[in-house]
C-alpha cells in the first residue's frame, strides 16, 4: 500500500571504533604555537643573560665609584675633605642607541640596591621640565611618599585626607630630615631585633644617587639650578650623580657653566660600543647552530640596515629577530620541523598526507628530486611512508651542515679579517651574509684574499691557522673533528720548516699552499648557501618585506589609509560600496573632500561641501534654508578639521590667496 505523507528525521552516524593515527596537520597550530613561545623565551632569557655580561665591567666600575666616593667622605685629611665639598658624579657615555639604556639603568639601580645603597632615583628629562618637578620627582622616589609643591596647595581640597596625611613638603631640607630619620634608625635598630645586614661598607651614611637617564634632554638651566641647590646640603646629605650621556662627554660643559660645573667631581665611564655589543649578539644568537630557526640573507640585511641607519639600537634588532620567528611559525606550516634534532625527527612520521604534499612542492625539495633515479622520483611523490624516511634523513643533513657551517665560517674570518682592506668584511656577520647570498669561492673578493693569504709571512699565518684549530676543537661534528687532525699535522710542519727567498718554491711555502688549499676545500664543501640545502624553507625565514613593513613603518602610509578608509577601524562606518560614510569623523570628511582639490583649495568651498556632507548624515535637507546657513558649530568642527589635517602636513596655508590651502600631498596610500 503506497502512502502520500512525507517524514522528517535526524539520522547520526557513529564513527567506526577503529582508532586513527595521530597525524600532524596543517590547522594544527597547537603544536607551533608551544615551539615559537619555547624558542621565544630561550632567545630573550640567552639575550639577557649575555647583555648582563657585557654590562657588568661597567657596571662593576660604576659600584666601585660610588664605594670609594661614600669612603671619601669619612677621612679626615684635607685632600679627601676638598673632595667631600664637591658632588661626586659619574659621567656614563652610553652611546646613541638610547632604546638600550633603560635596560642598562635598570641594571645599574637593582645594583646599586642591592650592594651600596637603598636611596636611588632616576628621573628624565620629559617629566622634569620645571625645577619644582625635578626635586618633586627626585623626593618622591627616595621618600617613596606624596610631595606637594607650592602651586598645588589650592588643588589640596581635592586630594584624599589619606593624602594630605602622607604628603611632604618638596624641598631638601625636607628630604635631609628624612635621611637623617633613616640613618638614627638604621643606628639603633630595632628593640629585640638584629640589625639587618650592612648593605655597604658604611651602613650608616649610605649615599643619596640620582640618575639622570638623558642628561642631553634636560634643560640647562633646570639642571644647573638642582645642582647649585644641591652643593648647599652636600654636608648634610651625601649626595652622588650618576648622568647618562648619548653624545659626547662634552656635553657637560656646553650645558653647565664652569661655576656650577666646579661643584661636580666629575669620573668618566664608557661602556661598551653598540657595535661591539650587536657584534656578540650576533655571534652567541644567530651564528651558532643552538637555535634551529634561521634568517636568510635578505632579512638579515633588513635588520642590519634598520641598526646601521636609525637607531643603534640592539634591543630592537632582537625585537627584530623575535618578531620574524613568530611570523615564520604563523606562516610557515612545516615549521613544525624546526625544532631540536629529535623532536624534529617525531614530528616528521606524525605529518599528515596534506602536509607531505607541501614538502612535495617547495622549491629545495623538487631540485632535490630532480636529481634523483626515475624510480625513487616516483616512490618520493607517490610513497608517503617512503617520503617520511627520506624527510627524516634530510633533516638530519639540514641539522649537519649547520653544525659545520658555522666552525668553518669562522675559520675564514679569522683568516681574512686581519689582510689589508678586509676583501671579505671586517666582522664576521659581513662574511655571514656573503655566504648566505650565493658561493662565496665564486666571489672576487675571495679570490682577492686567497692571494693575498698566500703572500703571508711565517708567524702570521702559523697564528691565524692557530686560532682556526682554537675555533675547530670544542665541535663535536665527526667532520669538523677530521679536519682538525689535518689542520694540527700541517701547523706542526709548517713550524718545523723555515722560509726563504729562491726560484723554486721552499718547503715552507709548499706546505703554505696546502694549508691554504686545505682551508678553500673545507670552504667549498661546508659554506655553500641554505638555499642550496633540501627542505631549508623549514628553519629559514625570508619575508624580508614583512619585517621591514612591521619595523621600518611609513606614518604617511597609515595615516592616509585611516583618513580614507576609517571603516577599518570603525566598523559602523562600513558602506557598501566602499567609500567613506557621511557620517565618519570630520578629518576624514574634509580629507576626502580634499582629494577632489587641486593645488589651491578655496577654504570656503571646502566648508560649504563640508556642511552638505554633514547635513546629510544628520538627516537635514540640504535644499532648506536652515542647512544652506553654516552654523556656528559645523563651522568650528570644520577649523578644527582643517587645523588637525595641516597639523599631519596634508595642507599649508599660501600667501598667493588669503582664502586659499596649498595642497602638499599627491597619489594614493
Amino acid at each position: 500500500m503506497t502512502t502520500t505523507s512525507v517524514s522528517k528525521g535526524c539520522f547520526v552516524f557513529k564513527p567506526s571504533a577503529k582508532k586513527k593515527k595521530k597525524t600532524l596537520s596543517l590547522d594544527n597550530s597547537e603544536i607551533r604555537f608551544k615551539l615559537c613561545q619555547d624558542l621565544w623565551h630561550k632567545i630573550r632569557a640567552d639575550t639577557e643573560v649575555l647583555q648582563d655580561e657585557l654590562n657588568r665591567k661597567i657596571l662593576d666600575s660604576l659600584l666601585d665609584f660610588t664605594r670609594k666616593c661614600s669612603s671619601t667622605r669619612q677621612h679626615s685629611d684635607w685632600a679627601s675633605q676638598m673632595r667631600a665639598s664637591e658632588i661626586p658624579t659619574a659621567a656614563l657615555v652610553l652611546g646613541v642607541n638610547v632604546p638600550d639604556h633603560d635596560m642598562t639603568f635598570q641594571s645599574l639601580s637593582e645594583l646599586l640596591q642591592q650592594s651600596v645603597t637603598p636611596h636611588v632615583a632616576s628621573v628624565q628629562a620629559k617629566e622634569c621640565g620645571a625645577l619644582k618637578h625635578l626635586m618633586k620627582r627626585v623626593l618622591e622616589r627616595l621618600m617613596d611618599t606624596v610631595v606637594t609643591v607650592d602651586d598645588e596647595e589650592e588643588e589640596e581640597t581635592e586630594q584624599t585626607s589619606t593624602q594630605l596625611h602622607k604628603s611632604v613638603h618638596c624641598s631638601l631640607s625636607t628630604l635631609c630630615d628624612w635621611y637623617n630619620a633613616k640613618t638614627m634608625k638604621s643606628k639603633t635598630g630595632t628593640p629585640g631585633k638584629k640589625r639587618s645586614s650592612p648593605v655597604r661598607d658604611d651602613p650608616q651614611q649610605p649615599p643619596v644617587v640620582i640618575i639622570f637617564k638623558d642628561l642631553e634632554a634636560f634643560n640647562p638651566k633646570v639642571l644647573q639650578d638642582f645642582i647649585l641647590i644641591c652643593s648647599r646640603y652636600v654636608e648634610r646629605l651625601p649626595l652622588m650623580f650618576i648622568f647618562g650621556i648619548a653624545t659626547s662627554p662634552s656635553t657637560i660643559q656646553h650645558m653647565l657653566p664652569h661655576s656650577v660645573s666646579s661643584l661636580l667631581c666629575i669620573e668618566l665611564f664608557q661602556s661598551l660600543s653598540c657595535t661591539q655589543h650587536l657584534a656578540t649578539v650576533i655571534d652567541k644568537l644567530i651564528l651558532t647552530p643552538q637555535f634551529p630557526f634561521k634568517l636568510n640573507g635578505k632579512v638579515m640585511q633588513v635588520l642590519m640596515s634598520i641598526f646601521l641607519y636609525h637607531d643603534f639600537s640592539v634591543r630592537n634588532f632582537i625585537k627584530g629577530v623575535q618578531l620574524a620567528l613568530l611570523e615564520h611559525f604563523h606562516s610557515q606550516p612545516l615549521s613544525v620541523l624546526c625544532c631540536k634534532k629529535k623532536e624534529a625527527l617525531l614530528n616528521v612520521m606524525q605529518l599528515s598526507h596534506h602536509d607531505l604534499e607541501s614538502i612535495r612542492h617547495l622549491l629545495s625539495f623538487r631540485r632535490y628530486v630532480e636529481k634523483q633515479e626515475p624510480q625513487e622520483q616516483l616512490n618520493l611523490f607517490r610513497d608517503d611512508t617512503h617520503l617520511k624516511e627520506v624527510c627524516q634523513k634530510l633533516i638530519k643533513d639540514l641539522r649537519k651542515y649547520h653544525k659545520n657551517y658555522y666552525p668553518v665560517l669562522r675559520c675564514l674570518h679569522t683568516l681574512t679579517s686581519s689582510l689589508p682592506r678586509y676583501p671579505l668584511g671586517k666582522q664576521v656577520r659581513e662574511l655571514h651574509l656573503i655566504c648566505l647570498e650565493k658561493n662565496v669561492w665564486e666571489n672576487e673578493d675571495y679570490q682577492t684574499a686567497m692571494k693575498l693569504l698566500k703572500m703571508l709571512a711565517k708567524d702570521e699565518l702559523i697564528a691565524s691557522l692557530q686560532r682556526c684549530v682554537e675555533i675547530l676543537q670544542p665541535v663535536k661534528s665527526k667532520k669538523m673533528k677530521k679536519a682538525l687532525v689535518e689542520l694540527e699535522e700541517l701547523l706542526t710542519l709548517l713550524e718545523m720548516n723555515e722560509s726563504r727567498r729562491a726560484k723554486k718554491l721552499s718547503p715552507f711555502e709548499v706546505l703554505r699552499n696546502e694549508a691554504l688549499e686545505f682551508i678553500d676545500g673545507l670552504v667549498k664543501s661546508h659554506l655553500s648557501p641554505p638555499e642550496s640545502q633540501t627542505l631549508n624553507e623549514v628553519c629559514y625565514y625570508s619575508s624580508s618585506a614583512t619585517v621591514r613593513r612591521h619595523l621600518n613603518a611609513t606614518p604617511r602610509t597609515s595615516i592616509q589609509a585611516a583618513l580614507s578608509s576609517p571603516y577599518y577601524y570603525l566598523q559602523s562606518l562600513k558602506t557598501e560600496d566602499g567609500t567613506v560614510s557621511n557620517a565618519a569623523p570630520d578629518i576624514c570628511i574634509a580629507y576626502k573632500l580634499h582629494l577632489e582639490c587641486g593645488r589651491l583649495i578655496n577654504l570656503y568651498d571646502w566648508l560649504e561641501a563640508y556642511a552638505t556632507v554633514v547635513s546629510a548624515a544628520e538627516g537635514n535637507n540640504p535644499d532648506s534654508d536652515n542647512v544652506r546657513k553654516v552654523e556656528e558649530v559645523k563651522h568650528a568642527r570644520f577649523i578644527q578639521a582643517v587645523s588637525e589635517l595641516e597639523f599631519l602636513g596634508f595642507i599649508k596655508s599660501t600667501k598667493q590667496k588669503t582664502d586659499h590651502v596649498a595642497r602638499l600631498t599627491w597619489g594614493g596610500c
